[in-house]
């Protein structure tokens, strides 16, 4: 049990290292939760500090989940006692979650921080990179039927669990688990999103400007 404490913190505290937040402090103090949306992610770094800055939140963001999922979860923490089967094979759910929660609620930075969805990409990454698959078919397909970028990011998430659940995992529960609780984050995290979507006020991508083609309103 207590390793599975210290991989949770660890991977915490990875998460708390918010790449647009990071990039801001050496961009002249720049913090992106006052421009645009407010969202401290790569999509609002697209929008409102360009291409580059955008891609190296990106990949930040992911990496970190990656790296708890990838590195911190199967790592032999020296000087304790490694946990019993039946809890070691939840240590990459306690992960996943963890980094996420940090880079929602980052210690580093006033507990304010993005909404996760890059930071789940790289966890999954980390997990099985074939689970990707339907989240990213899932998140392109709802950008072009619909939209919003939030709610394909939702749909995204809500894919995990969905494909966990279909596929042939051993064993299925921590996994299926950690997708069930990480699409319910993003579900809050993007409570705004769904506001505003109902509001009629949420801004509507035209076709996939990440792509190039001319956005709608931000």
């Amino acid at each position: 049990m207590i390793e599975l404490i210290v991989k949770a913190g660890l991977s915490y505290l990875l998460g708390s290292i918010v790449g647009s937040l990071l990039i801001g402090r050496f961009q002249g103090g720049v913090d992106i939760r006052s421009l645009g949306s407010g969202n401290a992610g790569a999509t609002n770094a697209l929008r409102t500090l360009g291409k580059t800055i955008a891609f190296w939140v990106l990949a930040i963001d992911v990496a970190k989940g990656w790296v708890a999922t990838r590195l911190i979860a199967p790592a032999v923490l020296l000087g304790i006692t490694p946990a019993p089967p039946a809890v070691e094979v939840w240590c990459v759910t306690v992960c996943a979650l963890a980094v996420m929660l940090g880079h929602v609620y980052p210690l580093w930075f006033g507990l304010r921080g993005g909404k996760g969805v890059a930071t789940l990409v790289g966890a999954v990454l980390g997990i099985d990179p074939w689970l990707l698959a339907p989240m990213v078919l899932t998140w392109l397909a709802a950008v072009v039927l619909f939209g919003f970028v939030g709610l394909a990011s939702i749909l995204a998430a809500l894919a995990l669990p969905l494909a966990v659940a279909l596929g042939n995992f051993t064993p299925r529960l921590p996994l299926l688990s950690c997708g069930v609780l990480a699409a319910a984050l993003i579900l809050f995290t993007h409570r705004s999103n769904i506001a505003r979507m109902r509001a009629g006020t949420e801004s509507r991508a035209r076709r996939l400007w990440l792509f190039g083609a001319r956005r709608g309103p931000a």
